[in-house]
Formats: structure tokens, C-alpha cells, sequence
């Protein structure tokens, strides 16, 4: 092994013990879904059914919470803050940084829809409108592009805090799958030394955190941090948190954020005004449980199973897929996005690229261009980070990033085109698909019709086309999801549902393309120190060594590859590649 190998191997297994995540039952396999890749290989429907099952352990986890003081006092602190003229504020990284972008976009666009569709309604509830924000490690643009190392300090979060001018009043809830995560923890601390009342969400016993977690510990047992565990077991996906941690999260968040608001209404409204809003006592819980049996239905296994293979024949004959949407376009945004850093796919290109590789789905708005599309998908403008040299020395950041600032401020989003202008790219290779992807709650919406003929329009230029609707209705699709979730103010449980079928989608297809193994994702990067450890246990377990074995070898792999000339061509997956090198146990080489 190369010296440097040795020595950054060395520096991992004795220096950064305190991102050895392996004892976390979210980095763990899940024995539900051990043979994921064979069942997907025999039954795509059986393999969806497989995947949803360990959806359903979020349903006695939700029960327990809801009935909690924890999330009592949750809502009471978020009512009493918008009470106050404070804020609300949402943090996260990765895919819990999305969630509360998310999160804040349904209280923004709540409020954009309130005031076209009630007018007379909105004059009485406008002036919290500007109550709800998120901050995503990274800003905005880490959205729909993984900013590299962000994850790992705290600094940076506390930075983040300080430009939101958090102050006493405000209410930050603080997203975490791991309850680990560096930044997002940095978001907590600052905010609680700066007087707001802070809460914690994350996936894993509190218990187990504390013993193993320095930094987990000291935000779990600080008296001013209010501790809503949500642990649910393993992922269907072993480490994949994008799947049902976060949406046991965006379960528990949105509806404190739904019940927020609707304590704070219920003063200033009558009870037809209530009625009107989808404002009503919710038994989230049950509404949830209902909602996923539906999914689980077999008739809906089948035809999410044929949309899979649709996707997996585009793909394995080099093409390209194009998802249209407009309400749930944020919802296909998380899902999209998360596959470049789960699956190590080609991430979004900015549209004055034309060296790196396309991505091999990319999502667009049909109806309007890319400065009007971001402000309708976050329910107001981009809110980027404008970091230089002199700010990344201040907060003590590692040297690459004080020499070479990553270019991630709002510039930088705008060249990702998500608008209707013309882009040939997307229809530059074959097969190419233009798929529409819409909840049943839009078909009502003034708006639909001029939005069904402008993917129409859009979609005359692509070899193929196809319409999924997510929810029972009459509209005419393709692929209809069948189920009808209970509505409420901000349509949680439609949501949810979207976000259920996007993750069931895109993780089965990957599953289908060979880059699952067992129920391990094989094809990983290493782009932090948590991507490092989850990549590390993952040759151990496959390959059958030790983990400081699979350690000195994956950072073996990780300086071959430096030599390797990818031009435009994929980045290969370390981790792929050192499994294939070592050799599977009982595989022939």
C-alpha cells in the first residue's frame, strides 16, 4: 500500500472514531430487506411490497410521539412563536435539509394559494406569512448539488444561524437521521446560546447516541434542548436515512407545523373559514397507517413494479429521463437529487456545462422559466451563501476550502435550468422519456389546465412520454397510483405518499441496475467522513474482512483512482471499486 494510503487510513481508524457510526441501528442492515437485490431480481412487485414493508415501522413510533409532552410542548413553543412575531426555523443537512426547505415552501405556498383562492381570508392571516424559514446546510444550493464537507462542521452551522439573525422568541427544530450530523448540531447551539427555544428530531435511540457520541451527547443533555426521538429501526437500504427517517421526520415536523398553524388560526378565523382551509383535529397516526396500506395494495406494488422497469430499460440503454412537475416539484427534487450521493449517479449540470456527464434524470416546470420556476417551488427566492476566503479562515475551515471556495452562491442556482427554456441536452441521447409526475390534489387547481398543456407542449420533443398520478381521481395516467389520503391544510399525508413512491421508485431501479447488494448500496462515494465509515462497513461485510482491513483498502483505492483520466466520463465508485478488487467471498473474480 502507497505510504499516504497508510497514513490517512491510520489518521481515520484513530483520530476519527467519532464518525464510526457502525454501532447506529440507521447504519445498520435491516433483516426485513437482506436479500432485496434477489427479490427485485424474481418480482419487482414483490421487491416493491418488500421495500414499503419497513414503512410500516413508523406507525407505532408516530403513535408514541404524538401522544408525547415532547411534541405537546413542540407545537405550543411553534404557536407561541408565530404569536410573538418570531420565527420558525427548520434545520438540516443532506436529506433533512431538504425536508426543511420542504417544510418551509408548505407554509409559503399555504399562503400563496390562500391568498388567490381567499382573498377575504388572507387579509386576516397575511402578517405571518414571513413566519417559517429552513436553513440546509450548504444554502439553497445544496438542494439539488451535495456541497462537499459542509456536514462536518459545526462552524458552519452556527454561521448559518448567525445570517438567519436568529433571536430569543424564535424556535429552531433541528433534523437530524443519524442525531449526529456536525452542522446541524452547530444550528442547535447557537440558536439555544442566542435564547430561541431549540428542539432535536432524530432516528436513533438517545441512549445509544450518548454513550457513543461526544457531540450527540452534549445536544441530547443540554437542559435548554427539547429531545423528540424518533427511532424506528434500520433502513430498508442500510444507511439510506433518505428513506424512512426522513419521512418519519417530515411525519412528525409537518404536522407540528400543520397544527401549529392551525392553533394560531383557530383565534383569528370562524369555523367556516377553518373548514375551508382543511383546518380540523387530525389522528395523524392513523391517517398515515391508512395511506401507506393503500400503497401496499398489491395492485399498486404492480404498477409502481412497471414504472421501475420503465425507468431501468431507459437507463440501461443509455437514456435519459426528464420528470415535469409543478406542485410536487420539490418532492421530485429531494428524490432526484438524493440519487447522485446514494447511488453515485452523475449529479444536476448547470446549463453552461457541457463537459461533465448528463444526469440521468433532471426535473423541469413547464409553465414558466428558471428565475420564476425556483421562487414557485420554494414559495420565495433562492437564499444562497455568499462564503469567501476570508469567512471560511474565520470559521477555521480546512484549507482547501479556504483556497478554493466552493462557488454555491445564488449565480450558481440559477444555472440550473429548471424552467421551459430549451435545453436539447435532455433529448441529446435515446431512448429519452418526458415523465409527468402530479398528486390528485393539483388536478383541481385553477392552474392545471395551463399546466397540462405545457407539458403536452414540452414532452412533443422526446422519443417517449408518460403520465404517473399519485392518488385516486379520473384524470387519465399511465401509471395510477391508487389511494386517498386524508386531506388537511397542507396535504401532509399527499405528500408523504409522493415521497414514499419517489423513494420506492428510484431505489428499486438501482436495485434492478445491479448497484444494491443485498440490501447494501454498493456504489458509494465518499465525500465525508460519515460517507467514508458507511463505505468502509460496507466492504467489510460484503467482502468478508475486518473493518480496519476494509479501511486500509479502501483509502488503497481511493489514491489509485487519482491516477485514473475520467474526462467526462462517470466518476467511479471507490467503494465499487474496492470490493471488485478485493473479491466477493464465493464469487468467481
Amino acid at each position: 500500500m502507497q505510504n499516504k494510503a497508510r497514513q490517512e487510513a491510520e489518521h481515520f481508524l484513530n483520530n476519527e472514531k467519532q464518525f464510526h457510526l457502525g454501532m447506529l441501528p440507521t447504519e445498520q442492515a435491516n433483516p426485513k430487506t437482506r436479500n432485496l437485490d434477489r427479490i427485485f431480481a424474481g418480482s419487482t412487485g414483490e421487491g416493491v411490497k418488500t421495500l414499503l414493508s419497513v414503512d410500516m415501522d413508523i406507525y407505532p413510533m408516530a403513535r408514541r410521539i404524538f401522544r408525547g409532552k415532547e411534541y405537546d410542548r413542540l407545537v405550543k413553543a411553534g404557536v407561541k412563536a408565530i404569536s410573538e412575531g418570531k420565527k420558525i426555523i427548520f434545520s438540516g443537512c443532506g436529506a433533512t435539509g431538504r425536508l426543511s426547505i420542504l417544510l418551509e415552501s408548505f407554509w409559503r405556498c399555504f399562503f400563496r394559494d390562500v391568498h388567490q383562492d381567499h382573498p377575504e381570508i388572507y387579509e386576516k392571516v397575511k402578517h405571518v406569512e414571513n413566519s417559517v424559514f429552513s436553513i440546509m446546510t450548504g444554502g439553497d444550493y445544496a438542494l439539488i448539488r451535495a456541497v462537499e464537507y459542509f456536514e462536518d462542521y459545526q462552524e458552519f452551522g452556527r454561521q448559518q444561524v448567525r445570517e438567519l439573525d436568529v433571536a430569543e422568541g424564535d424556535m429552531l427544530v433541528a433534523i437530524t437521521e443519524g442525531g449526529e450530523t456536525s452542522s446541524v448540531l452547530g444550528t442547535l447551539a447557537e440558536a439555544a446560546d442566542r435564547g430561541a427555544a431549540v428542539f432535536l428530531l432524530f432516528n436513533n435511540p438517545a441512549d445509544i447516541l450518548c454513550k457513543y457520541i461526544e457531540r450527540s451527547r452534549k445536544a441530547i443533555e443540554d437542559p435548554r434542548v427539547t429531545v423528540l426521538d424518533l427511532y424506528c429501526g434500520p433502513m430498508a437500504i442500510a444507511g439510506s436515512t433518505r428513506m424512512q427517517a426522513t419521512t418519519s421526520e417530515q411525519l412528525i415536523a409537518g404536522a407540528a407545523l400543520e397544527s401549529i398553524l392551525g392553533g394560531y388560526f383557530r383565534e383569528l378565523l370562524s369555523a367556516e373559514e377553518l373548514e375551508l382551509l382543511n383546518i380540523r383535529e387530525t389522528d395523524y397516526a392513523g391517517a398515515y397507517n391508512a395511506m401507506l396500506m393503500e400503497l401496499l395494495s398489491d395492485q399498486n406494488s404492480e404498477i409502481i413494479g412497471e414504472y421501475i422497469q420503465m425507468e431501468k430499460s431507459t437507463y440501461q440503454a443509455n437514456g435519459l429521463v426528464t420528470y415535469y412537475g409543478n406542485s410536487l416539484m420539490l418532492d421530485i427534487f429531494t428524490d432526484t437529487t438524493e440519487r447522485s450521493p446514494t447511488f453515485m449517479l452523475p449529479p444536476f449540470r448547470k446549463y453552461d456545462d457541457t463537459v461533465s456527464p448528463l444526469s440521468w434524470a433532471f426535473v423541469r416546470n413547464p409553465l414558466m422559466q428558471t428565475t420564476e420556476a425556483w421562487v414557485n417551488v420554494l414559495g420565495r427566492p433562492p437564499r444562497c451563501l455568499e462564503w469567501d476566503s476570508k469567512l471560511y479562515v474565520k470559521m477555521n475551515a480546512p484549507q482547501n476550502l479556504i483556497s478554493d471556495p466552493p462557488l454555491i452562491d445564488i449565480s450558481q442556482i440559477l444555472k440550473f435550468q429548471i424552467g421551459n427554456e430549451e435545453d436539447n441536452s435532455r433529448t441529446s441521447r435515446k431512448p429519452n422519456v418526458a415523465v409527468n409526475v402530479i398528486s390528485r390534489i393539483e388536478l383541481s387547481r385553477p392552474e392545471y389546465e395551463n399546466y397540462k398543456a405545457a407539458f403536452a407542449q414540452a414532452a412533443e420533443k422526446f422519443q417517449g412520454r408518460s403520465a404517473m398520478i399519485i392518488g385516486t381521481c379520473d384524470e387519465a395516467a399511465d401509471y395510477k397510483i391508487s389511494c386517498s389520503p386524508q386531506t388537511s391544510v397542507f396535504n401532509l399525508m399527499d405528500r408523504l405518499a409522493a415521497k414514499i413512491v419517489l423513494n420506492t421508485v428510484s431505489t428499486g431501479t438501482m436495485v434492478l441496475m445491479g448497484r444494491v447488494l443485498g440490501n447494501w448500496m454498493s456504489w458509494v462515494d465518499v465525500t465525508n467522513k460519515k460517507l467514508k465509515d458507511r463505505g468502509i462497513r460496507l466492504i467489510s461485510d460484503i467482502c468478508g474482512i475486518d473493518y480496519k482491513e476494509a479501511c486500509y483498502a479502501l483509502h488503497e483505492s481511493l489514491e489509485e483512482l487519482k491516477s485514473f483520466d475520467i474526462a467526462a466520463g462517470e466518476k467511479p465508485s471507490p467503494v465499487q471499486y474496492t470490493i471488485r478488487r478485493i473479491g466477493i467471498p464465493g464469487m468467481p473474480g
